[in-house]
């Protein structure tokens, strides 16, 4: 499945996140590098040779996002930027999370 052609859609509150071999399938298909935090989230960490390679890496992201009305935690360094998705109304992951992890990866 191509993650990249999906689009994020909306959760009510009490929808049940992603169970662990949902959340295995999703991952398969993502680029290495991804990490499944307690099941809950999943986070990878991207590094760039200066600050404007970063915050052009950011304002990507931050594009994307806003398209998707997904918006993931980023932390954002010199260097490097570590993302964080999750999907807050779901309480873990859904399959938002990793529609927008695969077109972080793409980018």
């Amino acid at each position: 499945m191509d993650l990249t052609k999906l689009s994020c859609q909306p959760y009510k509150e009490g929808t049940l996140p992603l169970n662990n071999d949902e959340i295995d399938l999703y991952v398969s298909e993502l680029k290495p590098d991804w990490n499944v935090l307690e099941n809950y989230k999943i986070e990878k960490e991207f590094t760039f040779k200066n600050f404007k390679q970063t915050m052009n890496f950011v304002n990507r992201i931050a594009d994307i996002a806003e398209e998707e009305n997904h918006h993931p935690v980023m932390h954002v360094f010199y260097g490097k930027v570590t993302i964080e998705l999750w999907t807050h109304s779901v309480s873990g992951l859904s399959p938002n999370d990793f529609i927008l992890a695969a077109k972080i990866d793409a980018i």
